[in-house]
């Protein structure tokens, strides 16, 4: 132990540096043998410690919208290599390469945070054996092994005998319930931290090698919070349970405010979105601004949801523009062009159906205003204007002609197809007087 504790000297004497400077504020107040002053130093730590690691953390958010980029890449090497498993983890990691997108970036806030936890747990775990460690003297050691946090020591774990926890002045079934909560409580945190990542920020119509990873580190770190945290002191365990509430605050922040696009945190952020910006009639912050810019970007790339939130705004006059801002446009309609790209342009009148005419107004020459149409307006031709015409019943010249081959009866066949019967028609017979 003291050969692990030799290797994180280097972070242990900072972080009792910084324990002792809070509790020195704290004590002021609470006094400095109370477990208030102690624990509230340690979740002072573990909050400036999360502060500094705001820009790691902006970082992830990044790498993991990429990673969402190449979803339909993924899904793409999926179909063409379902039945080869090898080729198709090759040809992912070569995409991983080519993009310079890494599919643990997510850990990396664990990854950062390890040092100042095995930092803390040696500086509890010095409390606890009665050694001094860091900045912290032997009066200090003294106050700290006197603090209490619900009744159990700052130092006691879980598994400690009963002789232990009595020599630090407290009970073994305080000692047991304050940390079997404590530990519950760590794990239900950090489930339900991974559960909203997957079932709210998560594309869900690909599924991907980092999908089922997410997925699988959604059982294995609460059980491992859950195996590792009874030989945990009780310092620590304040402190990984306020990193654990920390980070679900600042995972619920950023689902509700930038969400994964094609997620239902998208679906939902889109709907309120669309309510804000209706009521007001335009986008007020820059956040509002660059997810209307990015998606108005998108041009026919857009999902399901960005394009309800698009047709949303045409349906209340408003129109979306490429720098995010979004206007008013009663009379504007959204142009779309091949490459993607939206415009506005005027639109068009609706055409007006001329109103229909009685025949009696047709007869009469009167418009269907009731004014009289103008002299030179001419009746328009229909198909039945030449039946108005007399028909001639004797025959044309080539039809008379000797030797022409026409048979008696030709000249009416037009007429017999039209209805009337075939062959020579007799004459009328004058009506009788």
């Amino acid at each position: 132990m003291d050969t692990i504790a030799g290797l994180f000297s280097f972070i242990t004497t900072p972080v009792s540096w910084v324990i002792v400077q809070f509790h020195a504020v704290y004590g002021k107040i609470f006094g400095p043998d109370t477990g208030w002053a102690w624990g509230l130093s340690i979740v002072s730590l573990v909050i400036l410690i999360r502060i500094c690691l705001i820009p790691l953390f902006v970082k992830q958010i990044k790498a993991t919208r990429a990673m969402q980029t190449l979803q339909p890449e993924m899904k793409k090497i999926q179909e063409r290599y379902k039945n080869d498993k090898q080729r198709q983890s090759e040809e992912m990691m070569k995409l991983y390469k080519e993009t310079g997108t890494n599919p643990l970036s997510s850990c990396l806030p664990i990854l950062a945070q390890s040092p100042f936890f095995f930092a803390l747990y040696h500086v509890l775990n010095a409390i606890a054996t009665g050694s001094t460690i860091g900045v912290i003297n032997d009066s200090l050691l003294a106050s700290a092994r006197k603090a209490h946090i619900f009744g159990a020591p700052l130092a006691a774990k879980f598994t400690d005998s009963q002789s232990t926890v009595e020599a630090l002045g407290a009970t073994l079934l305080d000692v047991r319930v304050v940390t079997a909560v404590m530990i519950v409580l760590m794990s239900a945190s950090q489930f339900y931290t991974q559960r909203q990542l997957m079932t709210k920020n998560v594309d869900t119509t690909v599924k991907t090698p980092f999908m089922q990873q997410q997925k699988m580190l959604m059982y294995v770190f609460p059980v491992m919070f859950a195996v590792f945290g009874i030989n945990f002191p009780v310092g620590v365990l304040v402190y990984w349970l306020t990193t654990n509430v920390w980070t679900m605050g600042q995972q619920m922040y950023v689902i509700r405010n930038n969400p994964t696009p094609g997620s239902k945190a998208q679906a939902a952020y889109l709907e309120r979105l669309q309510k804000h910006v209706t009521l007001h009639g335009k986008t007020r912050r820059r956040s509002e601004k660059a997810i209307v810019k990015a998606i108005v970007a998108k041009g026919r790339d857009r999902n399901e949801f960005e394009r309800k939130f698009i047709n949303s705004l045409t349906k209340a006059g408003l129109v979306a523009q490429p720098d995010g801002l979004v206007m008013k446009g009663e009379s504007t309609t959204v142009v779309e062009s091949e490459d993607g790209t939206t415009t506005t342009a005027a639109a068009a009148p609706k055409r007006q159906q001329p109103k229909r005419q009685s025949k009696s107004q047709r007869q009469s020459g009167v418009t269907a205003t009731g004014t009289p149409k103008p002299a030179d307006e001419s009746e328009p031709k229909t198909s039945l204007s030449k039946s108005d015409e007399p028909q001639d019943d004797k025959p044309s010249a080539a039809q008379q002609a000797p030797g022409s081959g026409n048979k008696p009866g030709a000249g009416t066949r037009s007429k017999a197809q039209s209805g009337q019967r075939k062959g020579p028609q007799r004459p009328k017979s004058p009506s009788k007087k």
